[in-house]
């Protein structure tokens, strides 16, 4: 997908704040995190489909993505810190992963969620998924949301995996997302673990 440029230059580090899978598979290096932080004016959804980890393009999985909303919600994540020298091949490595999600993005991010906080971190890196016809895998909201992810599988196993591993990352964070837990409670009770 195209991107636009960073507004960090190659020779600074550069953070990426993740909200999905790289809470619990970073998969980079990276120099340090900071947990938690928080994205204001975004709130974690899965909407974003995945025809190439956790689902088929026969029966796509669905993995988190952000949506904008108002500057009184927050999504809550950690944020990495990436080192100059390994900036390129991170970047490298976030677009082959991240690559059916069609927007790379910049935000602030603040460690606490107070309108009149001062951001702990600026510019950090991070990609979502936009109902924007360049993106072919955005199944947006569903009322059957739980059974899609329930039953999902695809070559990196299955969907409530991706979902529970998360919930149980930000939980160790002593990170609160009512929907987010209230989601995994339904795909647990399809499934009956």
């Amino acid at each position: 997908m195209p991107r636009a440029p960073l507004s960090t230059r190659a020779n600074e580090s550069l953070w990426v704040f993740g909200y999905g899978s790289i809470v619990w598979r970073t998969g980079f290096e990276y120099a340090r995190s900071i947990a938690p932080v928080c994205a204001r004016g975004f709130r974690r959804r899965f909407y974003q489909g995945s025809t190439d980890h956790r689902g088929t393009p026969a029966a796509p999985g669905r993995t988190a993505t952000l949506e904008r909303c108002s500057e009184d919600v927050a999504c809550w994540g950690v944020a990495y810190e990436v080192r100059a020298e390994d900036r390129e091949a991170v970047l490298e490595n976030l677009e082959i992963r991240e690559k059916q999600y069609d927007e790379r993005i910049e935000m602030d991010l603040y460690d606490v969620d107070d309108a009149n906080a001062v951001p702990v971190i600026r510019n950090a890196v991070t990609y979502i998924a936009t109902p924007a016809t360049i993106n072919l895998n955005w199944l947006g909201d569903a009322s059957d949301l739980a059974e899609q992810i329930a039953a999902a599988r695809g070559p990196s196993g299955e969907n409530s995996e991706y979902l529970y591993n998360l919930c149980e990352a930000l939980r160790g964070l002593g990170i609160e997302d009512e929907e987010l837990y209230a989601l995994e409670a339904s795909v647990r009770a399809i499934r009956g673990d």
